[in-house]
């Protein structure tokens, strides 16, 4: 793909839709390469670069949830902030289902159904962020701000933080 051509995805149209700016950005997609790969080869700080994650409470109901991509999720903690009895993540053919996205290449722009959003807390004191466009290899920078035009999303403190 020409890095100069911006993928007409589902984020990208939700995103000019809503007036939201952004800057694409391009990267060798690797299998479980994840945030990591993304950032070094961005040059970015990979605490900014956001994940999205498909996931489920024991009732099958999916969410996303938006992480700083170098932390996990307390999957208890979040079920206890849900009120339900336990969260996990969707398996790969449920989150492209309910996405309309190839796991790997999932945005929370333009999903095909709408879907609650949870993000950390962190995010938003972060002076910008680099998360999917909607598809591998592609991720946009936007303020972080601006998840807040594109969808609902509730803040949430859900991190796990290693302890070295």
């Amino acid at each position: 793909m020409d890095h100069e051509e911006i993928p007409i995805t589902k984020g990208v149209r939700l995103l000019r839709e809503k007036k939201i700016e952004f800057r694409p950005y391009f990267y060798r997609y690797e299998d479980h390469g994840g945030t990591t790969r993304a950032a070094v080869e961005l040059g970015a700080p990979e605490h900014a670069v956001v994940k999205t994650l498909v996931m489920e409470t024991d009732a099958k109901k999916p969410f996303l949830v938006l992480m700083h991509g170098d932390r996990e999720v307390s999957t208890k903690q979040l079920a206890r902030i849900l009120g339900v009895k336990s969260v996990s993540p969707c398996d790969v053919a449920v989150a492209q289902r309910h996405t309309g996205y190839q796991v790997g290449g999932i945005s929370p722009f333009g999903t095909r159904s709408p879907l609650p959003v949870y993000a950390e807390k962190g995010i938003f004191a972060l002076p910008r962020i680099w998360i999917n466009g909607g598809r591998r290899g592609f991720l946009v920078e936007v303020a972080p701000e601006d998840l807040r035009k594109a969808f609902q999303v509730r803040e949430v403190e859900v991190a796990i933080i290693d302890q070295v």
